[in-house]
């Protein structure tokens, strides 16, 4: 096949060639008596002209997408084979045709480059003499989707034109929409822009739109989060195209346009890594990461992995979940060695016996109960697995020489009024205690609700939308701060390249989301209104805060240590009277532990009342 099309270019350019020149000498010299200047003047100029073809690679270029940058091919191509025939025939005087070579290069370029237009054409348009009126006609007529474009840029444009030559699509734009004044009423792809974003409601209604594509990739996520609660409100169908990294590479495609997730709204930057320093921690080192079936722990395998880690041990207590993420990492072409194993951070001779077998250099603990009423109704189960599990893993870290613990830790940690909460933030104690013990590097990352985990709102939320309703919200002024798993797995590598021993690192998660906001927002990105969905409030269960809080007022650093990272002082606490809980908690009621594990977490507890 590639033969024939090239055959086929060869001989259409040669054919032009030698029509142009038998052309010019029939307007200019006497053809009965030029014979051989004529053969002379189109075998140089084929010649030339196809070497100079292969050069610029003009056979290897599709016509269907000749562009500017293949018509400047055939200008250069054309016109160096004019001027190596013509220094050819001064050799010649005889051969000499100057006028000739000059109306010749004309023709030449006209029709070489006039070819590959009208294929162009005839791909694009058809057999049309008029293409605008034939797309209006096919607006009228379509029964497919009726889109409006957000963004008259670079992106928009080169989806557009994918849209117009990908027939199979049933997609008719309507236009544009974009802030930049420069652009209104313009064509742009043959397609008008139409107006602002903010006219975007009167455009619909004029347009008939059933169809939004968000063509920004580089808008900042406050903006994109704006833009797409607006267009929510006015079509259902709402997507938007990849990142701009993905479109610098190449990668745009219409059918890479996806619909608009439940992070788009998050309306915060993304965090980005310092990835030559956290590839200088993991290089060639072996990591051990606790919970890594979990939705973060798996998340922070899968990031690892980047770094080329020599070996990674998955251990987890649910052996379903250890043997799914290691089929999916050995799926993958990695020269890392993977190693599952199965062990409860409840076991403490089992932890220090797997930590001495594999001697990591860098463990991330993210082994956890993190639901908070299944907690209120178990706070012995609590305690065993998020404290006393994390100590025992951070002793045994401790004896194996580990360089680098990090602990991962939630915001419910921050003056926590339960159980779960305080046994988090008795675990980023344990591990500060260790600190100030340690040769190793223990340290804490904090973060708000992970869109996505096991333990989110969001699949509860999805499965009741999935009923039909109604959509339960505790309470109507409940807020959290919200990430998503890659943003949460990111912050815990970065911080611990950037861990020194005893902090607190958080990530800075912009403004709180309230939750009936949220809810909202899912049940449009579903294609539901609220009066479909309706939104019910249950009331706020046991152990919940209204609100969540990153850092306590004595914790805060005012400047970041890194972009959108924020690290938390360390606030003295008692750590005889954590020792002596966790000696004593077995022996409490329930009331009791929980009332004691809060008291301490939040440095209320004397010893000589958990002594009793």
């Amino acid at each position: 096949m590639k033969k024939k099309r090239y055959l086929l270019l060869v001989t259409v350019d040669s054919l032009l060639i030698i029509t142009s020149v038998f052309l010019s000498f029939f307007l200019l010299v006497s053809i009965r008596g030029s014979i051989t200047g004529i053969l002379a003047t189109a075998l140089f100029l084929l010649m030339f002209y196809h070497v100079f073809s292969v050069l610029f690679g003009l056979h290897k270029k599709r016509w269907r997408y000749a562009s500017i940058e293949e018509l400047i091919g055939v200008l250069y191509a054309v016109t160096l084979a004019h001027l190596a025939s013509l220094v050819l025939q001064i050799s010649y005087p005889a051969l000499m045709y100057g006028k000739v070579l000059v109306v010749t290069l004309l023709f030449n370029i006209v029709a070489i480059a006039g070819v590959r237009l009208a294929w162009r054409y005839y791909k694009h348009y058809g057999w049309t003499a008029f293409p605008g009126v034939s797309q209006k006609r096919k607006m009228n007529v379509s029964n497919g989707k009726r889109t409006l474009i957000v963004g008259a840029g670079e992106a928009g444009r080169m989806l557009a034109k994918q849209i117009r030559n990908s027939p199979h699509i049933q997609t008719v734009v309507t236009g544009f929409v974009d802030d930049d004044k420069t652009t209104h009423h313009l064509l742009i792809s043959g397609y008008p822009v139409l107006g602002d974003i903010g006219s975007m409601e009167r455009i619909i209604k004029e347009q008939d739109v059933n169809h939004i594509v968000i063509a920004l990739p580089s808008v900042d996520k406050r903006r994109l989060r704006d833009i797409i609660t607006r267009a929510k409100e006015l079509v259902h169908n709402v997507q938007t195209l990849p990142m701009i990294e993905d479109i610098a590479l190449g990668k745009v495609s219409v059918h890479q346009v996806r619909d608009v997730r439940i992070e788009d709204l998050l309306g915060r930057e993304s965090v980005e890594l310092d990835l030559d320093a956290i590839e200088a921690e993991i290089k060639g080192r072996t990591v051990l990461v606790t919970g890594a079936g979990g939705s973060i722990g798996s998340e922070i395998c899968r990031q690892l992995l980047r770094f080329s880690p020599e070996r990674l041990v998955l251990l987890g207590h649910g052996e379903n979940s250890i043997y799914t993420i290691h089929m999916e990492l050995s799926r993958l072409a990695t020269k890392t060695e993977l190693i599952p194993v199965i062990a409860d951070v409840q076991d403490r001779a089992r932890i220090r016996q797997v930590m001495e077998a594999y001697a990591p250099s860098h463990v991330y603990h993210a082994a956890a109960h993190k639901h908070v009423p299944l907690m209120e109704c178990n706070p012995s189960e609590a305690i065993k697995n998020n404290v006393i599990g994390t100590r025992n893993v951070a002793e045994a870290a401790d004896l194996s020489g580990v360089a680098t613990f990090v602990l991962v830790s939630t915001d419910k940690a921050v003056n926590p009024p339960n159980v779960m909460g305080a046994t988090k933030r008795l675990a980023e104690m344990t591990v500060q205690m260790m600190s100030r013990q340690s040769a190793t590097k223990f340290t804490a990352v904090r973060f708000g609700n992970v869109l996505g985990s096991r333990g989110s709102v969001v699949p509860l939320f999805k499965q009741q939308i999935e009923r039909g309703g109604p959509v339960t919200v505790t309470h109507p002024d409940m807020t959290r701060y919200f990430m998503t798993i890659p943003e949460a797995s990111r912050l815990v590598l970065q911080s611990g390249a950037l861990a020194k021993g005893g902090e607190i690192f958080v990530l800075d998660m912009g403004e709180p989301v309230k939750i009936t906001d949220l809810a909202r927002n899912l049940i449009h990105l579903s294609g539901f209104t609220e009066e479909e969905i309706p939104i019910e409030f249950s009331g706020i269960r046991p152990g919940e805060k209204l609100y969540e809080e990153l850092l306590s007022a004595e914790e805060v650093y005012r400047e970041p240590v890194f972009p959108n990272i924020l690290i938390g002082k360390t606030v003295p606490f008692n750590h005889e009277a954590i020792d002596d809980f966790l000696d004593r908690f077995h022996a409490l009621s329930a009331d009791e532990m929980k009332q004691y594990a809060i008291s301490l977490a939040n440095s209320r507890a004397p010893i000589t009342q958990v002594a009793k």
